[in-house]
């Protein structure tokens, strides 16, 4: 992986890069659409590339579990066994661990969980996490970390971190194959200090790259953006920083005035599937009655084929139906607008007015607190 910054914002720390793995140019910043099950729902491999994605996610928990590590290995990884010509990343399991396990314990060596599917017992650890990963074959790894939920006390925040530091250790001596990149997790919670301890740590690493795990679970927004504001300085500026599980546009352009360069989040696919809709104008649930005679598009302004073709009245009379053809364009318009957010972004990063533009967008968008 090769990750290169073109341009540096002077107004804020957004820049335009390009990371480069064996499978794809991605432009930075850029978002990345989820596909946990190694399927971004209700979407084909040949609509993402309709629709310009160049990266996508998978999870490491829930191939693990189902169809297992090894079976997906014997198609050639993730790309043969889903057919996606594109780049792949893959995160380690985690957060999965930590939020989906209710039983669980918490050791130096790793984690005792039970599965969320059949109670079976499992034993995560760090090496396990990059054998299942070097399995996968994505092009970019996460280091196994601890996920700790919020609140929790500082005292056992900085033993977490302490320890998701030695488990990244471990990771990197774990990790065998020359043509992924592994990432480390910066955690921490909603401390400062703890924060940038972290981050320090796995700087010492030297890592490719350096995401930043456990926001967006349920802290203020203002809280993510003072975090990612203390570890703009900290973490290296020639390389990318990862905001884990964030996809909301307001939190996007935030994230990429803070100089966030990689983003993912089940955002656009689950509202998609409950029918609602990102519009210029902010969030749209088609599935209300006031659509049911509407002949505008979703979004009067989106250039994407589903809004080229199709009614709000239409889709919502799927939706009431019941019927799958329904999900589907939801889901397709919704990717379209996050990635067209994040093509507009760049080049008004490059135009010297990301702000304005910004400022315009919220405006429009009409955000407000707590969507």
């Amino acid at each position: 992986m090769q990750f290169q910054v073109q341009f540096q914002s002077q107004e804020t720390a957004g820049r335009v890069g390009v990371l480069t793995t064996k499978h794809s140019q991605i432009p930075t910043p850029c978002f990345m659409p989820v596909g946990t099950q190694a399927t971004v729902k209700a979407l084909t491999q040949e609509e993402l590339v309709e629709l310009g994605a160049k990266i996508i996610l998978s999870n490491t928990y829930h191939l693990y579990l189902r169809p297992g590590h090894d079976l997906v290995r014997s198609f050639g990884g993730l790309h043969g066994f889903m057919n996606w010509p594109g780049s792949i990343l893959t995160d380690s399991g985690g957060f999965q661990v930590f939020s989906l396990s209710k039983l669980r314990e918490v050791t130096e060596e790793g984690v005792r969980f039970r599965s969320h599917l059949d109670g079976s017992a499992h034993f995560f650890t760090p090496e396990l996490a990059m054998e299942i990963q070097e399995a996968l074959g994505a092009d970019i790894i996460m280091c196994f970390d601890e996920c700790i939920s919020l609140p929790a006390t500082r005292e056992y925040i900085a033993k977490s971190i302490a320890r998701t530091s030695r488990w990244a250790e471990r990771c990197q001596r774990a990790h065998t194959r020359e043509d992924q990149a592994l990432f480390g997790i910066v955690q921490g919670g909603t401390d400062s200090a703890l924060r940038l301890q972290s981050a320090k740590d796995l700087v010492s690493m030297d890592f490719p790259g350096y995401s930043i795990g456990g926001l967006s679970v349920g802290e203020p927004k203002e809280d993510m953006y003072r975090i990612l504001e203390v570890l703009h300085p900290v973490l290296p500026q020639d390389k990318p920083r990862y905001l884990m599980g964030v996809g909301s546009p307001d939190c996007l352009l935030e994230g990429v005035a803070r100089g966030v360069d990689m983003f993912d989040c089940v955002l656009p696919t689950r509202i998609a599937r409950n029918g609602t809709v990102f519009t210029r104008e902010g969030r749209l649930t088609v599935r209300d009655a006031p659509f049911r005679d509407d002949p505008k598009p979703l979004d009067p302004h989106c250039s994407c084929k589903v809004c080229q073709t199709y009614s709000r009245a239409y889709i919502r009379h799927l939706l009431k139906a019941g019927e799958i053809l329904a999900l589907r364009l939801t889901t397709y318009h919704n990717v379209h607008f996050l990635l067209q957010l994040m093509h507009q972004v760049r080049e008004h990063l490059l135009a010297g007015d990301f702000l304005a533009f910004k400022e315009d967008f919220l405006r429009r968008y009409g955000y407000k607190e707590g969507e």
